[in-house]
């Protein structure tokens, strides 16, 4: 079964196309880094426009080295939600376009769950229930998914996202935008001292909540009044202890979250991931607690791609689901559709 995955939700803008929900046959990404870095941040008008120029070329890149038609594909797979409702729109009339010319049925979908369908492309099985860590600019959760289809809110954000605050970070200390690969390259250069103290307090709040919450705006701050009061503290320390303490409350919350649901197996995702301080921190923690923990072993799989939406849409359409003209684009995720 051939499908076609097309990613338009915020700054990539992204096709693929994948075999049988696990081979992948081609995957194309035009990244916007460059047209929002001037902004610290993304610009609405500039993503939609960027997609529209980008997406009819790279249809036509994943076509030729894949060496399929149009008419070969067995359906398309499109991000519906959630994102920007502009950029959203691009990839969804590239849709509507393949389908009125070929009749082929559309998989319109909820990227977040696409983020744990990427790592099929990479051997994991699908065996379910699962636990969901979704971690990105936008997002920082846990879910429970007991199928694909289907997803329960264990616990979301109160604020800002991990991959927001670390570029919030970032900027507080004039490094470039985005922030996670130039904070994780300073804290990597920084040996603590045996028996250092922690120069950003732990999240005591959330120590003592029985429920999953991820909050990252207080320690932000933190950061905010540890460079104001030790100016000469270096941006390498100030890294390293932001990571130690966002990490923390990452496991802290992963552990509540397997106390909670009982379950054990456990799929990351999203563009934080990318970060391997994080990845190991995390096997780590899964191999201390008894744990199944899988996250993408390629970078690329980490950030929105056309190969997670492509992989996720063959479950769907296998368990029935599709759509033709009449489906809608949200900035609200859609949790469930099966």
């Amino acid at each position: 079964m051939i499908g076609l995955g097309i990613e338009t939700s915020c700054d990539e803008t992204s096709l693929a196309i994948v075999k049988d929900g696990k081979e992948l046959l081609s995957l194309k990404i035009f990244s916007q880094i460059d047209l929002h870095k001037p902004f610290r941040g993304i610009v609405p008008e500039i993503a939609s426009r960027a997609h529209l120029e980008k997406i009819n070329p790279l249809l036509s890149e994943v076509l030729e080295e894949s060496k399929l038609g149009l008419s070969d594909l067995d359906y398309v797979a499109v991000t519906r939600s959630p994102g920007l409702t502009g950029s959203l729109m691009i990839g969804a009339q590239l849709a509507r376009s393949i389908h009125a010319v070929y009749g082929t049925p559309i998989v319109p979908l909820c990227h977040l769950q696409a983020h744990f369908a990427v790592l099929h492309l990479e051997g994991v099985e699908p065996v379910f229930p699962v636990l969901g860590l979704l971690l990105s600019g936008g997002n920082s959760a846990i879910y429970k998914i007991p199928h694909f289809g289907k997803m329960e809110v264990v616990g979301d954000t109160m604020d800002d996202a991990l991959g927001e605050a670390f570029d919030k970070v970032a900027g507080l200390l004039s490094l470039p935008y985005p922030g996670g690969p130039p904070i994780e390259k300073e804290a990597s250069k920084y040996v603590p001292e045996p028996k250092e103290k922690d120069l950003l307090p732990p999240l005591l709040r959330n120590l003592e909540q029985d429920r999953v919450a991820f909050s990252f705006s207080g320690l932000k701050t933190a950061v905010s009044h540890l460079i104001a009061k030790q100016p000469d503290l270096s941006s390498q320390a100030v890294c390293y202890h932001f990571q130690k303490t966002a990490f923390e409350l990452v496991e802290r919350n992963l552990k509540r979250a397997v106390s909670i649901t009982g379950i054990k197996r456990i799929m990351a995702g999203g563009g934080v991931l990318a970060n391997s301080t994080l990845r190991n921190r995390l096997s780590k923690f899964a191999d201390k607690n008894s744990l199944e923990f899988f996250s993408p072993q390629k970078k690329i799989y980490c950030t929105d791609n056309g190969a997670m939406v492509a992989a996720l849409g063959y479950y769907l359409f296998k368990q029935g689901y599709s759509k033709s003209l009449d489906f809608t684009v949200s900035p609200v995720r859609q949790e469930t559709y099966i």
